[in-house]
């Protein structure tokens, strides 16, 4: 495998309030390899956007195997302005918890053959959405 292409989502409702995370594995063809949707507890959207790549980069790693991860790029997909203006270089990050996902996210990168972040529009990323609202709505179920 010499790419993989990863769509990652955050969601959170309260803002900051209950929050979750979808992200799907595809190869450079779009075929789905694996699926998660998982909550992460209580966390801003922005937040929660982090905390789904980051989960992203690490599962990659295990799925995949160090060696092979290292010799792969690796393009994360996200609907998040925010998040992919800021991996990429482009806005400055202000508030301090956001730079320690940032500093998180920059640590995994290298453990890849690289890693490109592109945006997407909201509607082509609705399955990462998906997972991430599936995993809230069980959450939510699961308290009452």
């Amino acid at each position: 495998m010499d790419k993989l292409i990863i769509f990652t989502d955050g969601a959170s409702r309260g803002n900051p309030g209950k929050a979750s995370i979808g992200v799907i594995f595809c190869d450079k063809e779009g075929k789905i390899l694996k699926e998660y949707g998982q909550t992460i507890g209580e966390a801003t959207n922005n937040e929660a956007e982090y905390q789904a790549v980051i989960f992203a980069l690490k599962k990659a790693k295990a799925l995949f195997g160090k060696e092979k991860i290292k010799k792969c790029s690796v393009e994360i997909r996200s609907d998040s302005q925010l998040l992919v203006s800021q991996l990429s270089g482009e806005y400055k990050i202000l508030e301090p918890r956001i730079q320690s996902f940032f500093i998180q996210v920059w640590n995994l990168k290298i453990d890849t053959g690289g890693v490109e972040f592109v945006l997407m529009p909201r509607e082509e990323n609705r399955q990462a959405d998906r997972l991430a609202n599936i995993a809230l709505d069980k959450e939510i179920k699961t308290l009452f």
